[in-house]
């Protein structure tokens, strides 16, 4: 029995309809009724931010005016024409049926977009079969828990959410497993790994997917039609123009052990750098997997291109990194580096976010989706957020609302920075009977032993924070005073995290005070008197 999931007309895809409705679609219905489409309830972030970087390249394959394509390179040589097809794109209000169906039924060789295909499943290497086996020639296969993001795999795995060992595993749901097979392919872990056994250098050790412990970033519409449209990077990238586009799914299958392919606009850019190589196990009936292939796919030096959905910050050494994701960061603090251009020194926008059409402005909201994780084996949280409709603040837009947007959240994390060290000297101040407390003698902090109330502030912190961000965030409070509120705030939580009857202790009274006084010096000197 060959395939049996095929991922172009089954229900994978989970969505939230402008009704209000929750369905699930295929790579067909969605796009077809991506207009009627109000946002992507996939549950697995991860997966989500890949899913959206094949939906885009799909989106360009897909998206025309008169016949001629957003992929279309020749339109792509003069920018200003590409902008042009964009808008025509986007005045269509949908996608045109006729071109889903010949995209999906007659561009792509039949049998590709089937999760378990016996020639060429979607996103998978059917060689694994044979190359990822043991010394004896028997299947070596990563097993089910490895391909699910989130279940313990081997034999020191925590058993939090469910009793899922490698020696009683449990099957996946097809469509479920494809979530995970993206999130994998984006965001899979460097090091060891099955070995796969085409070479006798680093079989079993592979590097880390292109997006691992990353930030996405896209520009979110009311409809899923407009944030696809506008999530098809533009053509102002670094790529091989001589070559031709292709994604994984639209060419042969890689050579493992040769160059990687030239990377070229969209296809490759957004498809064509992954690190890892899967081949899913399907049960007999074609409706769940049970066991998978996870492995290496190249040891080639990845190629360096900038992902158009990424925040840039600059390291100590002058060049740049994608933003790492933070589970404890909510989303307001990226804001800045979302609306400045070139006033942001330190950081650099996505280029997702360049040139959007100023009539959507008004309507575009930020959907952010982000994996905290290590460089390697490690997977901490993940999350996903969606801002108000800020990019008609973006600097080009609104000068003043960029740069208010930017001092404000400059001044909370000045004053995030001064509440943890205030709360420390308290925390010294209290404890040491040593420590001198008048006004201005020299506190040292013992770094391995800051005491709880500097954590115990910030957890507060950010929260009341943030309620006050976004009062400040509107046109009538650019020209408003932004320091009093943050840290009044401050000053709240610090006597929070001290506690009422701490207070009463004499010595605990003069360590606040003085700790205050540290808080109560951002203010500028018209705000203290």
């Amino acid at each position: 029995m060959s395939g049996g999931f095929d991922l172009r007309d089954e229900p994978w895809i989970p969505v939230r309809l402008l009704t209000g409705e929750s369905v699930r679609l295929g790579l067909r219905g969605l796009f077809q009724r991506a207009h009627e489409i109000a946002d992507v309830e996939l549950p697995v972030p991860p997966a989500a931010a890949g899913l959206l970087r094949l939906l885009a390249v799909m989106t360009a394959r897909i998206g025309q005016d008169a016949g001629v394509r957003l992929d279309d390179a020749g339109v792509a040589e003069d920018i200003e024409d590409w902008h042009a097809l964009r808008r025509r794109v986007l005045k269509q209000g949908r996608f045109d049926p006729q071109a889903v169906d010949a995209y999906f039924d007659q561009e792509v060789p039949a049998g590709r977009f089937d999760l378990f295909d016996e020639h060429r499943p979607f996103l998978q290497d059917p060689r694994l079969a044979a190359e990822c086996v043991d010394p004896r020639g028997a299947p070596n296969r990563s097993g089910v828990n490895k391909l699910v993001l989130g279940r313990p795999t081997g034999v020191n795995g925590a058993v939090l959410f469910g009793h899922f060992t490698d020696g009683s595993p449990v099957a996946v749901p097809a469509h479920e497993a494809a979530w995970h097979l993206i999130a994998q392919l984006y965001f899979g872990p460097s090091g060891q790994c099955t070995p796969r056994r085409i070479t006798t250098v680093r079989t079993g050790s592979g590097d880390a997917a292109p997006l691992r412990k990353s930030m996405s970033y896209f520009a979110w519409a009311p409809q899923l039609f407009t944030t696809l449209v506008l999530a098809v990077p533009g053509p102002q990238v670094e790529a091989d123009w001589e070559a031709a586009d292709a994604c994984p799914w639209e060419e042969e299958l890689n050579a493992p052990l040769e160059p990687v392919p030239a990377m070229t606009w969209p296809g490759r850019l957004l498809t064509g750098r992954f690190r890892h190589a899967a081949l899913l196990v399907p049960s007999p009936d074609r409706r769940s997997v049970t066991d998978a292939y996870l492995t290496w796919s190249t040891h080639e030096p990845a190629p360096q291109v900038r992902d158009p959905y990424q925040i840039l910050d600059r390291r100590r050494d002058d060049a740049f990194q994608p933003r790492e994701a933070d589970g404890a960061r909510a989303l307001w603090r990226d804001l800045d580096s979302l609306l400045l251009k070139d006033s942001a020194h330190n950081a650099q926008r996505p280029p997702c976010l360049e040139d959007l059409p100023k009539q959507l402005l008004p309507s575009l909201r930020v959907r952010a989706y982000g994996f905290e994780q290590d460089g390697q084996q490690k997977d901490s949280v993940w999350f996903q957020a969606t801002t108000p409709p800020v990019l008609q603040w973006q600097e080009e837009t609104d000068t003043a609302m960029a740069y208010h947007i930017s001092r404000c959240h400059r001044v909370a994390e000045d004053t995030a920075s001064r509440l943890e060290f205030a709360a420390k000297v308290a925390w010294r101040l209290a404890t040491d009977a040593q420590a001198d407390p008048s006004p201005q003698a020299k506190v040292r902090i013992d770094q391995r032993k800051p005491g709880p109330w500097a954590s115990a502030a910030l957890a507060r912190y950010w929260p009341a924070a943030e309620r006050k961000f976004w009062h400040l965030a509107a046109p009538e409070q650019t020209a408003a005073a932004v320091e009093r509120p943050f840290v009044e705030a401050a000053l709240s939580v610090l006597d929070e995290a001290i506690g009422q009857a701490n207070r009463a202790d004499i010595r605990v009274a003069r360590a606040r005070s003085r700790a205050r006084a540290l808080l109560l010096a951002l203010l500028p000197a018209t705000h203290t008197a």
